[in-house]
């Protein structure tokens, strides 16, 4: 006798709080995300991908600053106070985006990705680490270099030429977001925002010229070869 067939369970939520995994666990990455205007103009360039390419959802473009594949619920307080202090004293951030790229680049990639260029997010996802090592908590161990990852291989596909965007945004934030698996991609659910409340620097400005007394005519002026060797 054929039983009917099951359904599959969702992922266990605790009460008032985040999914957790099978081990209790949290899914997490702290991150930046991208804005919609943006995300739209990335949309377009997926248009591109054949094969068994999976175009990351426009609503899902993120940069991430530091990936936490397992941590115990009680610890969600602490990031939320790390993020916290972190944003505290940064500015906003503006990002721009470059070229694409795989990874890895040689071989068959997982991964196409498109740089960002802000130097600042380096200091923050190194900041984020320390913090998180003296926490206690686990990290990807990877280094950081900024992008956004557009599509993920899920068997063959071929290359895209190389894509090259002008496109910038200035970030007021980031997020600390919870990734849930599910086999039609992950969920993202974003647990608090850390708005950057420091100063921007102050626009640069040279001073004032001074005026400068006319020199008395020289009587024997230099040549020109003289006056570049003098």
């Amino acid at each position: 006798m054929t039983g009917r067939p099951r359904t599959p369970r969702p992922a266990p939520r605790r009460p008032n709080g985040p999914n957790v995994q099978g081990d209790g666990t949290l899914r997490l990455f702290f991150g930046l995300k991208v804005p919609r205007e943006i995300a739209d103009e990335l949309a377009l360039a997926q248009r591109d991908l054949r094969g068994n390419w999976r175009a990351v959802r426009p609503d899902q473009l993120h940069v991430t600053l530091a990936f936490l594949p397992n941590v115990p619920p009680e610890r969600l307080t602490d990031l939320k106070r790390l993020g916290t202090h972190l944003a505290a004293n940064l500015p906003p951030v503006q990002l721009r985006l470059r070229g694409t790229g795989y990874f890895p680049n040689e071989g068959s990639p997982r991964v196409w990705f498109v740089k960002v260029d802000a130097p600042e997010l380096t200091t923050l996802a190194a900041d984020l680490r320390t913090g998180l090592a003296d926490l206690g908590v686990n990290t990807d161990d990877l280094p950081f270099k900024a992008h956004v990852t557009l599509a993920r291989k899920k068997g063959p596909a071929p290359r895209l030429a190389p894509k090259t965007f002008d496109l910038a945004w200035d970030a007021g934030a980031f997020s600390l977001v919870q990734s849930t698996l599910r086999k039609t991609g992950p969920i993202y659910e974003t647990l608090s925002i850390f708005k950057f409340r420091g100063e921007p620097p102050a626009p640069h400005s040279d001073p004032a010229p001074t005026e400068v007394p006319t020199p008395a005519a020289d009587p024997d002026p230099p040549t020109p070869t003289e006056a570049n060797h003098g």
